[in-house]
C-alpha cells in the first residue's frame, strides 16, 4: 500500500481515468458494431462520421493505437462504400 499523500491521490485518479477510458472504449467497438450491422447507405455515411471521430479521439489519448484507429477507419470506409454500390 501506498504511504505517501501523492501516491495516493495518483491511485485514485488513476481508477477514475481507467474506467472513463474502458468507457469510451467499449462505447466505440459498440458503434463500430453498430456500423457493421447497418444495411442503410445513408444511415451508415452518417455514423461513420461518428464512429471516425471517436476513433480519432481514442487513437489521440493513446487509448489504443493510432495505426489501429487508422485500420478500422479504412475497413469502415471500405464498408460504407460497398453499400452505396
Amino acid at each position: 500500500m501506498a504511504n505517501h499523500k501523492s501516491a495516493l491521490k495518483r491511485i485514485r485518479s488513476n481508477e477514475a481515468k481507467r474506467v472513463l477510458n474502458r468507457y469510451q472504449a467499449k462505447s466505440t467497438r459498440t458503434a463500430v458494431k453498430k456500423l457493421r450491422a447497418t444495411t442503410d447507405a445513408t444511415a451508415a455515411q452518417e455514423l461513420l462520421k461518428k464512429v471516425s471521430s471517436m476513433l480519432d479521439r481514442l487513437a489521440k489519448k493513446n487509448i489504443i493505437h493510432k495505426n489501429k484507429a487508422a485500420n478500422n477507419k479504412s475497413k469502415l470506409a471500405k464498408f460504407v462504400k460497398s453499400l452505396a454500390a
